[in-house]
């Protein structure tokens, strides 16, 4: 391992980030939208579900225990790469990371992005700013970003742990069934990656390796920007009141499209989309996201393993579907209309 290991000298933890304090809420969310022309009233009434919640995300948090562990498996394994964290929006953003890196010698880094799907907001627009912030703070650094997770095995074993571990607390009298969440994207931007088919593969691998005959759908969540675009659909709150409708008592919500109980996780599910369910009377369990989860811990260094070319590419699914890197055109922002 030692001579493909020498090939990079670090792994750079890439995340959203978000704020710690109350001080800090106005500010991110300026740095998410900005150039965007958000005013500043249209923030304030996000920035409520912040202070409701003590004025920070959980996001950075668990950023930290996630590394903790990470670094802990990677030694245990014989890989000694330092790990450094970098945020697109809040500190330690990516700049100051990649500062820091060049400071400490570090020629090549790997980045492990904190997405597991493709999509201009989930994967090109992370390796856009990394290398951004390479070209004002460290233009000898050299990155490579590891591959979408979406179809690793331990991604996949992570969320049918989570699921099976929820669902054995459940009883058997009731209609249940199990709704998978993903974050919302324009049509447009959806039109121009494979993020749709991804999270409905994710989703088909899930349920094929746990016990349950229970029916199962795909929703999503926290759209935000103009109401007269068009985003993907159904959003959660309305598949729960359709559900209903059928005479289902009970759903199970997995938010497959995310790894970690982040703000948008703990908001827009926790308390929002709850909340519509208890005013439907329907029963509510949440599962919770991959985190620390050992399996998932050893996913990421089994992607760096593979990256270093001491383990074989693991992926479910056809290989053609399954690219290691990333193609030129794909993850567009938008595709546009054609006339």
């Amino acid at each position: 391992m030692a001579k493909d290991q020498a090939v990079y000298d670090a792994l750079w933890w890439v995340s959203f980030g978000g704020p710690e304090c109350a001080e800090e809420v106005m500010p991110f969310l300026r740095h998410v939208v900005a150039g965007r022309g958000v005013p500043d009233e249209r923030l304030k009434s996000v920035a409520k579900h912040y202070y409701q919640l003590g004025g920070a995300s959980p996001i950075n948090a668990i950023n930290r225990q996630m590394i903790a562990a990470l670094q802990a498996e990677l030694q245990s394994n014989g890989i000694n790469l330092p790990i450094y964290w970098g945020n697109r929006h809040a500190k330690p953003f990516l700049v100051e990371s990649a500062v820091q890196m060049q400071a400490d010698g570090v020629k090549r880094a790997l980045a492990f992005v904190t997405s597991a799907y493709g999509s201009y907001s989930g994967c090109r627009q992370y390796r856009e700013q990394m290398a951004q912030a390479c070209e004002e703070a460290a233009p000898d650094l050299q990155v490579d970003k590891l591959r979408l997770f979406y179809n690793h095995p331990g991604f996949i074993e992570t969320m049918q742990y989570r699921l099976n571990e929820a669902l054995s607390t459940l009883s058997t009298k009731q209609s249940t069934r199990i709704v998978f969440t993903a974050h919302s994207i324009p049509l447009t931007m959806a039109q121009g990656c494979a993020y749709v088919s991804q999270l409905q593969d994710a989703c088909r691998w899930v349920m094929a390796g746990i016990q349950s005959s229970r029916l199962w759908h795909l929703a999503y969540q926290s759209r935000s920007g103009s109401p007269r675009q068009p985003w993907l659909e159904p959003d959660i709150n309305d598949l729960l009141r359709a559900l209903k409708a059928e005479g289902v008592e009970q759903v199970v919500v997995l938010p497959i499209g995310f790894i970690a109980d982040h703000m948008e996780v703990v908001w827009d599910l926790d308390h929002e989309a709850k909340a519509t369910a208890q005013s439907l009377a329907l029963d509510w369990l949440r599962v919770p996201t991959a985190g620390t989860h050992p399996r998932f811990i050893r996913m990421i260094r089994e992607l760096i393993e593979e990256r270093l070319g001491v383990r074989e590419f693991q992926a479910l699914g056809e290989a053609g579907n399954n690219p290691k890197q990333c193609t030129p055109g794909c993850c567009l922002p938008s595709v546009p209309k054609v006339s």
